[in-house]
């Protein structure tokens, strides 16, 4: 028997302005429909004991969430080892309201960036305003991050979950620890 193991077997870097990691194995379901249906929202909710979020945010806690992918769509969170039965119960809970529920865990990858200057190595790849006041805890971006889809969002100060295709994530994680080289703060976000 093959044991899953993630795109990366959690590789870490911690030698930056930043540390990057590959985090552990997360359960990830694409979850379409009409985001207002009665049964869109209890499949999400019901799957992950969090509120719907809304645009632009994400509501999570460890290995549970919802994230805000567009006006149709989230991205649900689940213990990896829990996809299965999690995915099987948001079907039920669906019946037969126009829905797509998908496990998409496999096809994913997920990396942590943290620190001090977490946000200003996020800053130097995204095309979005990383302020502190634009862009805080709870708030979650789909976009493209040096030529390649991602979606980020943050659990808390100092710190940012990246999601991105598996096929993508050595990529990603050069990316990140390029971003995060010793020496290459900006400052931008220092206060004055």
């Amino acid at each position: 028997m093959s044991k899953t193991v993630s795109a990366l077997s959690g590789a870490a870097w911690a030698e930056g302005i930043a540390q990057i990691s590959e985090a552990p194995l997360q359960g990830m379901i694409t979850l379409r429909g009409d985001l207002k249906a009665r049964a869109v929202v209890k499949a999400a909710t019901a799957a992950t004991g969090q509120t719907m979020p809304g645009q632009g945010m994400a509501e999570c806690t460890g290995e549970q969430g919802i994230c805000w992918m567009s006006p149709d769509e989230v991205l649900v969170l689940c213990p990896y080892a829990d996809v299965t039965k999690t995915l099987e119960k948001m079907h039920a809970d669906l019946g037969d309201t126009h829905s797509l529920a998908v496990d998409v865990s496999d096809a994913r990858a997920m990396f942590v960036v943290e620190g001090a200057s977490a946000r200003e190595v996020m800053a130097k790849l995204a095309p979005v305003d990383l302020s502190p006041s634009v862009f805080t805890p709870g708030m979650f971006r789909r976009t493209r991050m040096a030529q390649i889809p991602a979606a980020f969002w943050m659990p808390g100060e100092d710190a940012f979950h990246v999601v991105c295709f598996r096929s993508n994530a050595q990529y990603m994680f050069d990316l990140l620890k390029t971003a995060a080289q010793p020496g290459s703060e900006v400052g931008y976000f220092a206060a004055p």
